[in-house]
């Protein structure tokens, strides 16, 4: 048969770290560099023909924008080493070389190979002889999730805590479909995941069979590239060719659909075949120019009140900024997927800007002459009104993806490249001069420390009662800064992204382009598998720990030591600051207690704790705070200190959906009419 393997890979536009869009068939924007394979052997699938019939396409080439030259077969070679990590070699694989093995196994094997040691899968009928084959592994444990999102989160969670893919494993139909929020997630955010699914078997595709969805369709365009495996033969070469998509250029994730007689078919695998992907080679980004790079530096000595706007892309670069802002004395805003990736504690940072940032970061982007955008996307919870963003600065955008340049913000010089590569040349440039003295922006450092004392982060208390940004500030410094935090979303996420300092990279772990409710709990799972001596904590509110609340099953079973603080205000409280300042405060299904008996916090989240056999303690009071954190914090094991906060608290400061800095809000919350 032939390998009718590669689906459909999309690349849309997420945040800040890969460079390429390629997709197979049916590109979503005329902004994509677009391919279809150009070997019989694959076949192209069209969104317009019956879900994987199997009708093949001619193999065309479409070019669509590209200002790339085109490398030579030297270049390729060399760029194919640079990215495409080999954890197999001295593999001793626990098959003969010439002995047959079901294609359930040749898939695990080929994870081994690729060095996965943890896997977060849940099985069903269509998976369960990959989870046969996972039973017969010495090397992969594992981690069964209670809820395949669960199980997505948590692979996401070990991805952004460690840097390294992140592997989960669903069943078909439902199970495959309950992957789509993590999915979407992990290619809004530039996380690398490859996602494997079972599949009902060929002979049943189309038919509507029992438990069979078209995952490849559905997850066209929440995927950086998928596949659907028609050839037991092609395994190999489709895991690694989906390691090296997930990983490389801007991470993202990676699916792979495989029918269960693939899994039951009997073969001798070769792991040798040669990745084919020339089209995706060919078009990783290159290093910089040295004329683009000196060209910054220039922009750069002739600025009066230069900025750093850096995002997730500079995750991976943390100590060639550091060394950059040591060289030039610029100061920092970070967004919140850059959180970590300069010291918050530093005395350039200025903390996270946009919509729920610090007056000073936004003050510092709205006066700045010069906005230096390193591995940014200009989302419009930072920008705000696109043509006020910034509207005095010369503008520098480095990053990965070439979708990103102008596509919101026109920039003045662009470079498309790796960050990393991209600061290290601009500090050699600097090295070589006198950088220090020659840049000097005492002045504007000292216009924006005054903001700083003018309009810090800060917090009312009322009688006994806690503030939540009260208790985030007292964890950062019982846990010196040091732990690893993940959040669900809404008022609790801002507050924790506000109030904690992340003082290195993937220390924050939280679902920023898509804004997934019960992100928190099963990334913290993630995180505590690829951290096991880290201190874990999974800082959420009552509305998005109830989504992924079955896995304090998971984290207990597992024994995973995370510590849960919840902040419990009974409310949607994000939604609800919303209704408080633009709806007059009507209250629109936003109340998450019990309404017959409001005087009661509802649900008892204890319980929950207490039918896992976990530990636990609610504290309502200022006073009894910290001690009760300190005890979370020395409990061996997992803990979870439900922490009852008023629901009137809004995050502030505050710029208004779409409004610009002379908009923003600082005062006022819930208690008062507006």
């Amino acid at each position: 048969m032939a390998a009718a393997s590669m689906h459909t890979a999309t690349f849309t536009n997420p945040p800040s770290s890969s460079f390429i869009s390629t997709t197979f068939t049916n590109p979503p924007s005329s902004s994509f560099i677009s391919t279809t394979s150009q070997k019989s052997a694959l076949f192209p699938i069209s969104k317009f023909t019956p879900p994987f019939s199997h009708k093949f396409g001619k193999p065309s080439l479409r070019i669509i924008t590209s200002s790339l030259p085109k490398p030579s077969a030297a270049s390729l070679s060399t760029i194919a080493q640079t990215v495409i990590t080999s954890p197999e070699t001295n593999f001793s694989s626990r098959f003969a070389p010439d002995e047959p093995r079901k294609g359930a196994d040749i898939l695990v094997e080929a994870l081994e190979r690729q060095g996965v040691t943890d896997v977060f899968a849940y099985p069903g009928g269509a998976s369960m002889e990959i989870h046969q084959a996972l039973t017969r592994s010495n090397i992969i444990r594992n981690v069964l999730p209670r809820h395949e999102q669960g199980g997505i989160f948590a692979a996401e969670g070990y991805a952004r805590s460690s840097g390294k893919p992140g592997i989960c494993i669903a069943t078909s139909g439902p199970g495959a479909t309950n992957l789509v929020s993590g999915l979407a997630d992990a290619l809004l955010d530039s996380v690398p995941l490859v996602a494997i699914t079972g599949q009902v078997p060929r002979r049943m595709i189309g038919t509507d069979a029992f438990q069979e969805t078209p995952i490849v369709e559905v997850t066209r365009s929440i995927t950086k590239h998928n596949y659907l495996v028609l050839d037991v033969d092609d395994i190999p070469r489709i895991v690694r060719e989906a390691f090296l998509l997930a990983t490389s250029g801007r991470p993202g994730p990676v699916l792979i659909d495989v029918p269960k007689d693939i899994q039951q078919q009997l073969a001798v695998p070769n792991w040798n075949q040669p990745i084919k992907l020339p089209g995706y080679m060919s078009r990783l980004p290159k290093e910089p120019s040295e004329v683009h790079l000196e060209q910054i530096v220039r922009l750069i000595s002739e600025s009066k009140k230069p900025v750093l706007y850096v995002g997730g892309g500079c995750l991976n670069s943390s100590e060639e900024l550091r060394k950059f802002v040591e060289l030039t004395g610029i100061p920092v805003a970070s967004t919140l997927m850059g959180l970590g990736s300069f010291p918050g504690t530093d005395e350039l940072s200025l903390q996270m800007l946009g919509m729920h940032g610090t007056v000073y970061a936004n003050y510092a982007v709205d006066k700045s002459d010069l906005l230096l955008a390193f591995g940014v996307r200009f989302d419009d919870r930072v920008t705000g009104k696109l043509e006020a963003f910034a509207s005095r600065a010369k503008i520098v955008h480095i990053d990965i993806d070439s979708a990103e340049i102008g596509k919101n913000k026109q920039p003045h010089v662009s470079v498309c490249a790796d960050v990393k590569l991209a600061l290290k040349g601009i500090n050699r440039i600097l090295g070589g001069k006198d950088a220090k003295g020659r840049f000097d922006f005492s002045a504007w450092r000292e216009e924006l420390d005054e903001q700083k004392v003018k309009y810090p982060l800060s917090f009312k208390t009322f009688e006994e009662a806690i503030p939540p940004q009260y208790a985030i500030q007292v964890l950062d410094e019982l846990t010196s800064g040091e732990a690893i935090i993940s959040t669900g979303v809404g008022q609790h996420q801002m507050w924790a992204a506000q109030f904690y300092k992340y003082r290195r990279p993937r220390q924050w772990l939280t679902s920023g382009g898509l804004g997934a409710m019960g992100f928190g709990l099963p990334a913290a799972i993630g995180a505590a598998v690829a951290n096991p001596d880290a201190i874990i904590v999974d800082i959420d509110g009552d509305g998005s720990f109830i989504m992924n609340v079955q896995e304090l099953a998971t984290i207990k079973v597992e024994k995973l030591p995370i510590k849960i603080l919840l902040l419990n205000n009974q409310h949607l409280g994000m939604v609800m600051q919303w209704e408080d300042r633009f709806y007059k405060a009507n209250r629109a299904h936003t109340y998450l207690g019990d309404p017959s008996r409001e005087s009661e916090i509802f649900p008892n989240m204890l319980k929950f704790a207490e039918a896992c056999g976990i530990p636990g303690a609610q504290v309502t009071r200022k006073a009894d705070l910290r001690a009760a954190i300190q005890t979370m914090l020395d409990t061996p094991g997992p803990y979870l200190l439900d922490v009852i906060v008023p629901h009137q608290e809004h995050v502030l400061p505050m710029i208004p959906s779409g409004g610009a800095f002379k908009d923003v809000i600082t005062e006022g919350d819930g208690r008062t009419q507006y």
